[in-house]
Protein backbone atom coordinates (compact mmCIF):
# COMPACT_ATOMS: atom_id res chain seq x y z
CA UNK A 1 0.00 0.00 0.00
CA UNK A 2 1.31 3.44 -0.79
CA UNK A 3 2.57 5.06 2.39
CA UNK A 4 1.30 8.59 1.03
CA UNK A 5 -2.36 7.62 0.50
CA UNK A 6 -2.92 5.98 3.56
CA UNK A 7 -2.23 8.50 5.73
CA UNK A 8 -3.52 11.21 3.27
CA UNK A 9 -7.35 8.32 3.77
CA UNK A 10 -6.15 8.28 7.78
CA UNK A 11 -5.09 11.75 8.92
CA UNK A 12 -5.22 14.11 5.30
CA UNK A 13 -1.78 14.07 5.89
CA UNK A 14 -0.13 16.39 3.51
CA UNK A 15 1.91 14.58 1.28
CA UNK A 16 4.24 17.13 1.11
CA UNK A 17 5.28 17.07 5.06
CA UNK A 18 5.67 13.43 5.12
CA UNK A 19 9.26 12.47 5.55
CA UNK A 20 10.27 10.51 2.37
CA UNK A 21 14.23 9.66 1.14
CA UNK A 22 14.07 10.69 -2.50
CA UNK A 23 17.78 9.33 -2.90
CA UNK A 24 16.93 5.64 -2.71
CA UNK A 25 14.66 3.99 -4.15
CA UNK A 26 12.04 2.05 -2.02
CA UNK A 27 12.94 -1.46 -2.17
CA UNK A 28 16.78 -0.03 -0.91
CA UNK A 29 15.58 2.00 2.61
CA UNK A 30 15.38 0.67 5.98
CA UNK A 31 11.84 0.68 6.66
CA UNK A 32 10.63 3.67 9.72
CA UNK A 33 8.10 3.39 11.88
CA UNK A 34 5.37 5.83 11.76
CA UNK A 35 4.80 7.46 15.32
CA UNK A 36 1.05 6.62 14.90
CA UNK A 37 1.87 2.23 15.29
CA UNK A 38 2.98 3.67 18.94
CA UNK A 39 -0.70 3.96 19.91
CA UNK A 40 -2.08 3.36 23.56
CA UNK A 41 -0.91 1.10 25.48
CA UNK A 42 1.14 -1.40 23.23
CA UNK A 43 3.41 2.67 22.71
CA UNK A 44 3.82 2.93 26.03
CA UNK A 45 5.24 -0.24 26.88
CA UNK A 46 7.46 0.05 23.84
CA UNK A 47 8.76 3.16 25.54
CA UNK A 48 9.00 2.29 28.75
CA UNK A 49 10.85 -0.46 27.67
CA UNK A 50 13.23 1.23 25.46
CA UNK A 51 15.84 3.03 27.80
CA UNK A 52 16.72 -0.59 29.36
CA UNK A 53 16.93 -2.49 25.59
CA UNK A 54 19.38 -3.16 22.38
CA UNK A 55 16.15 -4.45 20.87
CA UNK A 56 14.30 -2.98 18.04
CA UNK A 57 11.28 -1.22 19.34
CA UNK A 58 9.55 -2.82 15.99
CA UNK A 59 10.39 -6.15 18.14
CA UNK A 60 8.97 -5.18 21.00
CA UNK A 61 5.98 -3.88 19.89
CA UNK A 62 5.15 -6.68 17.59
CA UNK A 63 5.77 -8.99 20.22
CA UNK A 64 3.78 -7.21 22.81
CA UNK A 65 0.70 -7.24 20.14
CA UNK A 66 0.97 -10.86 19.40
CA UNK A 67 1.57 -12.07 23.16
CA UNK A 68 -1.52 -9.89 24.01
CA UNK A 69 -3.49 -11.19 21.10
CA UNK A 70 -3.16 -15.18 22.26
CA UNK A 71 -3.86 -14.20 25.73
CA UNK A 72 -7.18 -12.51 24.97
CA UNK A 73 -7.85 -15.59 23.46
CA UNK A 74 -10.51 -16.20 20.03
CA UNK A 75 -13.31 -15.01 21.35
CA UNK A 76 -13.10 -11.20 20.85
CA UNK A 77 -12.95 -11.02 16.87
CA UNK A 78 -14.06 -9.05 13.93
CA UNK A 79 -16.06 -10.50 10.96
CA UNK A 80 -15.40 -10.66 7.70
CA UNK A 81 -19.04 -12.50 6.50
CA UNK A 82 -18.76 -15.30 8.59
CA UNK A 83 -15.22 -15.41 9.24
CA UNK A 84 -13.74 -14.47 12.72
CA UNK A 85 -10.88 -12.55 12.72
CA UNK A 86 -9.61 -12.25 16.81
CA UNK A 87 -6.35 -11.07 17.47
CA UNK A 88 -4.40 -13.99 15.99
CA UNK A 89 -0.74 -12.75 14.63
CA UNK A 90 1.87 -14.12 12.88
CA UNK A 91 5.40 -12.57 13.10
CA UNK A 92 8.56 -13.22 11.11
CA UNK A 93 11.35 -11.00 12.55
CA UNK A 94 14.04 -10.76 10.24
CA UNK A 95 16.93 -9.78 10.80
CA UNK A 96 20.29 -8.83 8.60
CA UNK A 97 22.88 -11.25 11.12
CA UNK A 98 22.35 -13.06 14.56
CA UNK A 99 23.07 -10.06 15.93
CA UNK A 100 19.52 -8.61 15.84
CA UNK A 101 18.96 -9.08 19.43
CA UNK A 102 15.40 -10.54 18.58
CA UNK A 103 15.46 -12.50 21.45
CA UNK A 104 15.69 -9.86 23.80
CA UNK A 105 13.06 -8.17 22.26
CA UNK A 106 10.56 -10.98 24.08
CA UNK A 107 12.03 -10.83 27.31
CA UNK A 108 10.20 -8.15 29.03
CA UNK A 109 6.92 -8.57 27.08
CA UNK A 110 7.13 -12.25 28.17
CA UNK A 111 7.44 -10.99 31.89
CA UNK A 112 4.61 -8.53 31.65
CA UNK A 113 2.27 -11.06 30.66
CA UNK A 114 3.58 -13.43 32.93
CA UNK A 115 2.36 -11.16 35.92
CA UNK A 116 -1.07 -11.11 34.43
CA UNK A 117 -1.78 -14.53 33.29
CA UNK A 118 0.62 -16.79 35.21
CA UNK A 119 -0.76 -20.16 33.86
CA UNK A 120 -0.48 -19.18 30.26
CA UNK A 121 3.01 -17.72 30.71
CA UNK A 122 4.33 -21.41 31.83
CA UNK A 123 2.39 -23.37 30.09
CA UNK A 124 1.32 -21.49 26.86
CA UNK A 125 4.21 -20.91 25.18
CA UNK A 126 6.19 -23.49 23.26
CA UNK A 127 8.98 -23.66 20.85
CA UNK A 128 10.22 -26.16 18.08
CA UNK A 129 8.18 -25.99 15.00
CA UNK A 130 8.97 -29.77 13.69
CA UNK A 131 5.71 -31.68 12.74
CA UNK A 132 2.39 -30.34 12.01
CA UNK A 133 1.14 -33.35 14.23
CA UNK A 134 3.53 -32.44 17.14
CA UNK A 135 1.73 -28.33 16.84
CA UNK A 136 -2.07 -30.14 17.00
CA UNK A 137 -1.08 -32.48 19.61
CA UNK A 138 -0.66 -29.05 22.02
CA UNK A 139 -4.06 -27.85 21.07
CA UNK A 140 -5.89 -31.62 20.89
CA UNK A 141 -9.34 -32.38 21.32
CA UNK A 142 -10.26 -34.69 23.83
CA UNK A 143 -9.81 -38.16 22.34
CA UNK A 144 -12.76 -40.89 22.83
CA UNK A 145 -13.43 -44.51 22.12
CA UNK A 146 -15.96 -46.74 21.88
CA UNK A 147 -14.84 -50.24 24.26
CA UNK A 148 -17.16 -53.33 24.45
CA UNK A 149 -19.34 -54.45 27.56
CA UNK A 150 -19.35 -57.81 27.78
CA UNK A 151 -21.47 -59.69 29.26
CA UNK A 152 -20.68 -63.20 31.03
CA UNK A 153 -16.69 -63.73 30.85
CA UNK A 154 -15.04 -60.52 30.49
CA UNK A 155 -12.24 -61.25 27.93
CA UNK A 156 -14.72 -64.18 25.57
CA UNK A 157 -18.31 -63.15 27.13
CA UNK A 158 -20.75 -61.81 24.31
CA UNK A 159 -20.89 -57.84 23.64
CA UNK A 160 -24.14 -56.62 24.95
CA UNK A 161 -23.42 -52.91 24.26
CA UNK A 162 -20.48 -50.12 24.04
CA UNK A 163 -19.61 -47.18 25.69
CA UNK A 164 -17.76 -44.14 25.25
CA UNK A 165 -14.20 -44.38 26.86
CA UNK A 166 -11.95 -40.57 27.30
CA UNK A 167 -9.08 -42.11 26.01
CA UNK A 168 -7.19 -38.81 26.35
CA UNK A 169 -8.17 -35.81 28.19
CA UNK A 170 -6.65 -33.05 25.42
CA UNK A 171 -5.49 -29.31 26.10
CA UNK A 172 -8.18 -27.88 27.88
CA UNK A 173 -6.75 -24.20 26.99
CA UNK A 174 -6.00 -23.57 23.38
CA UNK A 175 -4.62 -20.84 23.60
CA UNK A 176 -0.40 -21.38 22.47
CA UNK A 177 2.30 -18.80 21.74
CA UNK A 178 4.69 -20.30 19.14
CA UNK A 179 8.03 -18.27 19.56
CA UNK A 180 10.63 -19.81 17.29
CA UNK A 181 14.33 -18.82 17.55
CA UNK A 182 15.41 -20.79 14.76
CA UNK A 183 12.65 -20.45 12.30
CA UNK A 184 14.72 -21.35 9.43
CA UNK A 185 14.84 -24.60 10.94
CA UNK A 186 10.66 -25.06 10.47
CA UNK A 187 11.36 -23.73 6.80
CA UNK A 188 13.52 -26.72 6.43
CA UNK A 189 11.06 -29.07 7.61
CA UNK A 190 8.03 -27.75 5.40
CA UNK A 191 10.39 -28.61 3.08
CA UNK A 192 10.39 -32.04 3.08
CA UNK A 193 8.23 -34.39 0.91
CA UNK A 194 5.22 -35.72 3.26
CA UNK A 195 5.28 -32.88 6.46
CA UNK A 196 2.32 -31.23 7.07
CA UNK A 197 3.82 -28.81 8.96
CA UNK A 198 2.87 -26.00 6.44
CA UNK A 199 -0.56 -27.06 6.13
CA UNK A 200 -1.16 -26.95 9.84
CA UNK A 201 0.14 -23.67 10.27
CA UNK A 202 -2.10 -22.48 7.38
CA UNK A 203 -5.14 -24.27 9.15
CA UNK A 204 -4.05 -22.23 12.45
CA UNK A 205 -4.24 -18.82 11.21
CA UNK A 206 -7.47 -19.27 9.52
CA UNK A 207 -10.08 -20.74 11.58
CA UNK A 208 -8.17 -22.85 14.35
CA UNK A 209 -9.30 -26.23 12.84
CA UNK A 210 -6.85 -28.48 12.62
CA UNK A 211 -6.38 -32.07 11.59
CA UNK A 212 -3.24 -34.36 9.66
CA UNK A 213 -5.91 -35.13 7.04
CA UNK A 214 -4.74 -38.54 7.26
CA UNK A 215 -7.21 -41.01 8.05
CA UNK A 216 -5.43 -43.25 10.70
CA UNK A 217 -4.27 -40.30 12.59
CA UNK A 218 -7.50 -39.39 15.18
CA UNK A 219 -5.76 -36.58 16.33
CA UNK A 220 -7.87 -32.95 16.07
CA UNK A 221 -8.18 -29.61 17.15
CA UNK A 222 -11.33 -27.44 17.45
CA UNK A 223 -11.31 -23.50 18.32
CA UNK A 224 -6.97 -23.70 18.80
CA UNK A 225 -5.64 -19.81 18.79
CA UNK A 226 -2.26 -20.16 17.44
CA UNK A 227 -0.11 -16.92 17.22
CA UNK A 228 3.67 -17.20 16.31
CA UNK A 229 6.77 -14.75 16.51
CA UNK A 230 9.43 -16.31 14.74
CA UNK A 231 13.35 -14.97 14.16
CA UNK A 232 15.47 -15.32 11.13
CA UNK A 233 18.21 -14.10 9.34
CA UNK A 234 17.70 -12.62 5.95
CA UNK A 235 19.91 -15.10 4.29
CA UNK A 236 18.21 -18.16 6.06
CA UNK A 237 14.61 -16.91 4.81
CA UNK A 238 16.44 -15.71 0.71
CA UNK A 239 17.83 -19.57 1.07
CA UNK A 240 14.69 -21.51 2.62
CA UNK A 241 11.09 -19.80 1.47
CA UNK A 242 11.09 -21.56 -1.46
CA UNK A 243 8.39 -21.81 -4.57
CA UNK A 244 5.69 -23.97 -2.59
CA UNK A 245 5.79 -21.78 0.49
CA UNK A 246 5.02 -18.16 -1.99
CA UNK A 247 2.20 -20.52 -3.82
CA UNK A 248 0.14 -22.10 -0.83
CA UNK A 249 -0.19 -18.83 0.96
CA UNK A 250 2.22 -19.70 3.93
CA UNK A 251 4.22 -16.01 3.15
CA UNK A 252 1.21 -14.02 3.25
CA UNK A 253 -0.13 -15.51 6.69
CA UNK A 254 2.85 -13.80 8.40
CA UNK A 255 3.96 -10.28 9.15
CA UNK A 256 7.82 -10.04 7.85
CA UNK A 257 9.30 -7.23 9.48
CA UNK A 258 12.95 -6.15 9.41
CA UNK A 259 14.53 -5.91 12.83
CA UNK A 260 18.28 -4.15 14.47
CA UNK A 261 20.01 -3.52 17.09
CA UNK A 262 18.95 -0.02 18.58
CA UNK A 263 21.94 1.11 20.55
CA UNK A 264 24.74 -0.35 22.63
CA UNK A 265 24.07 -1.09 26.22
CA UNK A 266 26.91 -2.68 28.07
CA UNK A 267 25.82 -2.57 31.10
CA UNK A 268 22.09 -3.61 30.12
CA UNK A 269 19.44 -3.92 33.21
CA UNK A 270 16.52 -5.46 33.51
CA UNK A 271 13.30 -2.87 33.32
CA UNK A 272 12.41 -1.70 37.53
CA UNK A 273 9.56 -3.60 38.40
CA UNK A 274 8.02 -0.63 40.07
CA UNK A 275 8.13 0.88 36.53
CA UNK A 276 6.89 -1.98 35.19
CA UNK A 277 3.91 -2.21 37.57
CA UNK A 278 1.28 0.31 36.06
CA UNK A 279 1.94 -1.19 32.92
CA UNK A 280 0.91 -5.01 34.23
CA UNK A 281 -2.22 -3.42 35.85
CA UNK A 282 -3.12 -1.81 32.56
CA UNK A 283 -2.41 -5.16 30.69
CA UNK A 284 -4.72 -6.79 33.36
CA UNK A 285 -7.71 -4.81 32.65
CA UNK A 286 -7.73 -5.30 29.23
CA UNK A 287 -7.45 -9.25 29.16
CA UNK A 288 -10.55 -8.42 31.46
CA UNK A 289 -12.33 -6.52 29.41
CA UNK A 290 -11.78 -8.71 26.63
CA UNK A 291 -13.22 -11.64 28.00
CA UNK A 292 -16.68 -9.51 27.89
CA UNK A 293 -16.37 -8.88 24.06
CA UNK A 294 -17.47 -11.53 21.42
CA UNK A 295 -17.57 -8.66 18.44
CA UNK A 296 -15.65 -6.07 17.36
CA UNK A 297 -16.93 -3.52 14.77
CA UNK A 298 -15.93 -0.27 13.20
CA UNK A 299 -17.53 2.76 14.12
CA UNK A 300 -19.15 4.52 11.30
CA UNK A 301 -16.14 6.78 10.92
CA UNK A 302 -13.93 4.31 10.47
CA UNK A 303 -16.00 2.52 7.91
CA UNK A 304 -15.57 5.56 5.76
CA UNK A 305 -12.06 5.26 6.07
CA UNK A 306 -11.69 1.48 5.53
CA UNK A 307 -13.52 1.92 2.32
CA UNK A 308 -10.63 4.54 1.39
CA UNK A 309 -7.81 2.43 2.12
CA UNK A 310 -9.41 -1.33 1.12
CA UNK A 311 -8.99 -0.65 -2.56
CA UNK A 312 -5.02 0.27 -2.46
CA UNK A 313 -4.50 -2.53 0.31
CA UNK A 314 -6.38 -5.21 -2.05
CA UNK A 315 -4.29 -4.44 -5.09
CA UNK A 316 -1.76 -6.94 -6.20
CA UNK A 317 1.95 -6.97 -6.62
CA UNK A 318 4.01 -9.08 -9.04
CA UNK A 319 6.10 -11.94 -8.01
CA UNK A 320 6.96 -12.81 -4.58
CA UNK A 321 6.61 -9.56 -3.05
CA UNK A 322 2.94 -9.89 -4.13
CA UNK A 323 2.64 -13.09 -3.07
CA UNK A 324 4.00 -12.15 0.15
CA UNK A 325 1.60 -9.05 0.92
CA UNK A 326 -1.10 -10.71 -0.81
CA UNK A 327 -3.28 -11.15 2.32
CA UNK A 328 -3.14 -7.41 3.55
CA UNK A 329 -6.89 -6.38 4.33
CA UNK A 330 -6.53 -9.34 7.01
CA UNK A 331 -3.61 -8.52 8.62
CA UNK A 332 -4.73 -4.59 8.79
CA UNK A 333 -7.91 -6.15 10.54
CA UNK A 334 -6.33 -7.99 12.62
CA UNK A 335 -3.94 -5.49 13.88
CA UNK A 336 -6.77 -2.96 14.55
CA UNK A 337 -8.69 -5.33 16.37
CA UNK A 338 -5.31 -5.76 18.71
CA UNK A 339 -4.93 -2.28 19.25
CA UNK A 340 -8.84 -1.41 19.94
CA UNK A 341 -8.87 -3.77 22.81
CA UNK A 342 -5.56 -2.43 24.13
CA UNK A 343 -7.87 0.74 24.56
CA UNK A 344 -10.65 -1.43 25.89
CA UNK A 345 -12.94 -0.38 23.45
CA UNK A 346 -15.44 -2.42 21.90
CA UNK A 347 -15.44 -0.96 18.37
CA UNK A 348 -12.16 -0.14 15.82
CA UNK A 349 -12.00 3.57 15.72
CA UNK A 350 -9.95 5.81 13.40
CA UNK A 351 -6.62 5.76 15.54
CA UNK A 352 -6.59 2.35 15.81
CA UNK A 353 -7.05 1.88 12.18
CA UNK A 354 -4.40 4.49 11.43
CA UNK A 355 -2.17 2.48 14.02
CA UNK A 356 -2.08 -0.93 12.62
CA UNK A 357 -1.89 1.11 9.05
CA UNK A 358 1.24 2.58 10.04
CA UNK A 359 2.62 -1.15 11.43
CA UNK A 360 1.45 -2.30 8.28
CA UNK A 361 2.99 0.13 5.94
CA UNK A 362 6.23 -0.76 8.23
CA UNK A 363 5.88 -4.72 7.34
CA UNK A 364 5.04 -3.71 3.41
CA UNK A 365 8.34 -1.65 3.38
CA UNK A 366 9.92 -4.57 5.00
CA UNK A 367 8.95 -7.12 2.52
CA UNK A 368 10.22 -4.98 0.16
CA UNK A 369 13.37 -4.53 1.01
CA UNK A 370 13.60 -8.02 1.60
CA UNK A 371 11.84 -10.03 -1.38
CA UNK A 372 11.34 -6.50 -4.03
CA UNK A 373 14.19 -7.97 -6.02
CA UNK A 374 13.29 -11.16 -5.90
CA UNK A 375 10.39 -13.00 -7.97
CA UNK A 376 10.17 -16.30 -6.29
CA UNK A 377 11.12 -18.01 -9.68
CA UNK A 378 14.47 -19.56 -9.31
CA UNK A 379 15.08 -19.24 -12.84
CA UNK A 380 13.97 -15.72 -13.49
CA UNK A 381 16.09 -14.45 -10.09
CA UNK A 382 19.22 -16.11 -11.45
CA UNK A 383 18.89 -14.82 -15.13
CA UNK A 384 18.03 -11.02 -13.80
CA UNK A 385 20.97 -11.30 -11.34
CA UNK A 386 23.96 -12.20 -14.09
CA UNK A 387 21.82 -9.50 -16.29
CA UNK A 388 22.16 -6.43 -13.68
CA UNK A 389 25.58 -7.56 -13.15
CA UNK A 390 26.50 -8.03 -16.84
CA UNK A 391 25.01 -4.51 -16.78
CA UNK A 392 25.44 -2.57 -20.40
CA UNK A 393 26.74 -5.28 -22.11
CA UNK A 394 24.04 -7.62 -21.88
CA UNK A 395 23.93 -11.57 -21.99
CA UNK A 396 23.39 -13.74 -25.08
CA UNK A 397 21.24 -16.60 -25.32
CA UNK A 398 23.90 -18.83 -25.63
CA UNK A 399 25.76 -17.15 -22.57
CA UNK A 400 21.99 -17.68 -20.37
CA UNK A 401 22.32 -21.49 -21.13
CA UNK A 402 25.72 -21.45 -20.00
CA UNK A 403 24.84 -20.18 -17.18
CA UNK A 404 22.87 -23.09 -15.35
CA UNK A 405 25.14 -25.45 -16.65
CA UNK A 406 22.86 -27.12 -18.58
CA UNK A 407 20.99 -27.75 -15.97
CA UNK A 408 17.40 -25.95 -17.34
CA UNK A 409 15.86 -26.65 -20.46
CA UNK A 410 15.26 -24.06 -23.49
CA UNK A 411 11.44 -24.09 -22.32
CA UNK A 412 12.51 -22.99 -18.60
CA UNK A 413 15.11 -20.72 -19.68
CA UNK A 414 11.97 -19.21 -21.97
CA UNK A 415 9.58 -19.47 -19.59
CA UNK A 416 11.82 -16.81 -17.07
CA UNK A 417 12.53 -14.69 -19.61
CA UNK A 418 9.47 -14.26 -20.75
CA UNK A 419 8.25 -13.26 -16.98
CA UNK A 420 11.03 -10.83 -17.04
CA UNK A 421 9.44 -8.83 -20.14
CA UNK A 422 6.16 -9.10 -18.52
CA UNK A 423 7.18 -7.40 -15.45
CA UNK A 424 9.50 -4.71 -17.61
CA UNK A 425 12.67 -6.25 -15.84
CA UNK A 426 14.60 -7.45 -19.15
CA UNK A 427 14.31 -6.45 -22.69
CA UNK A 428 16.23 -8.16 -25.65
CA UNK A 429 17.25 -7.01 -28.74
CA UNK A 430 18.88 -8.03 -32.06
CA UNK A 431 22.92 -7.96 -32.94
CA UNK A 432 24.17 -7.98 -36.27
CA UNK A 433 27.28 -10.13 -36.29
CA UNK A 434 28.92 -11.67 -39.76
CA UNK A 435 26.25 -14.87 -39.96
CA UNK A 436 22.85 -15.38 -38.44
CA UNK A 437 21.58 -12.14 -36.18
CA UNK A 438 21.79 -12.91 -32.23
CA UNK A 439 19.52 -11.92 -29.34
CA UNK A 440 21.35 -9.88 -26.53
CA UNK A 441 19.61 -9.71 -23.17
CA UNK A 442 19.91 -6.57 -20.86
CA UNK A 443 17.91 -5.70 -17.61
CA UNK A 444 15.75 -3.00 -17.82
Amino acid sequence: MDERLSREVVDNTEPEQLDIEPELPLSLRWPRLDEAALHGLAGDIVKTIDPYTEADPVATLLNTLAAVGNVIGPNAAARVQHDPHPGRLFVAEVGQSSKGRKGTAWSTPRYLLSQVDESWAVNRIKSGLSSGEGLIYNVRDPLFKDEPIREGNKARGKVVEYQRVMVDAGEEDKRLLIVEPEFASALTVMAREGNILSAVIRQAYDDGKLSPLTRNNPIRATHAHISIIGHITMEELWERLDDTSKANGFANRFLWVLVKRSKLLPEGAAVPDKTLAPLVERLRQVVKFAKTVEFIRRDEDTRKRWAKVYGPLSEGKPGLLGAVLSRAEAQVLRLSVIYALLDCSRHIRAKHLKAALALWEYSEASARYIFGHRLGDPAADQILEALRTASSKGMSESDIHKLFGGHRSAGERKRALNMLVALNLAEKEEEQTKGRPRMIWRAV
